[in-house]
């Protein structure tokens, strides 16, 4: 069967704010991450991962992110020397078809999740991926997806991960 990938009622009620899934390429690896504090640094220091294009992408996560909850939404700070790329279903232009994704440069940051703008939005498609959380960030390092790039579809980067919000309170 799938991961299991949902949020549940008992996480929002001990102040969890969101929860991080490590992936490699399809596959999840590890638990679940819940995150309770404003913020949190996430960087190379995993379980490392098998394959070439894995361990080479690992290296380049370097220093990272940062990941923070602020007032109206999330943002990333990209710690690493490479940059780092990020999908939501709030990132795009209002009313947008397909899938939006920002490339964030060393030593920028971005606002990746703007609860406003979600509360209208509804199921979340992905064109060859199925349905996604609406409520979700996917963040790949050093490696970027989409109609601009040779990889179509994030599952195709050798390490990436997915950010799984709880509604603000």
């Amino acid at each position: 069967p799938p991961p299991d990938t949902s949020v549940s009622r008992s996480t929002v009620k001990d102040g969890c704010w969101c929860k991080l899934a490590y992936w490699e390429h399809r596959t999840r690896v590890g638990r679940l991450y819940a995150v309770h504090e404003a913020s949190v640094n996430i960087f190379g220091e995993l379980p490392r991962g098998s394959g070439r294009a894995v361990r080479r992408a690992r290296g380049k996560i370097g220093r990272g992110l940062v990941l923070s909850r602020e007032p109206g939404g999330v943002w990333a700070y990209n710690r690493s020397e490479h940059p780092i790329f990020v999908s939501s279903p709030t990132l795009g232009p209002p009313g947008a078809r397909g899938l939006t994704v920002l490339k964030v440069l060393p030593g920028y940051s971005a606002k990746v999740f703007d609860y406003e703008r979600a509360g209208g939005v509804g199921g979340w498609r992905l064109p060859g991926e199925g349905p996604c959380d609406p409520h979700s960030v996917r963040i790949s390092f050093a490696k970027g997806w989409g109609p601009c790039y040779s990889r179509q579809f994030i599952t195709s980067c050798p390490c990436w991960l997915e950010v799984l919000l709880n509604r603000p309170r």
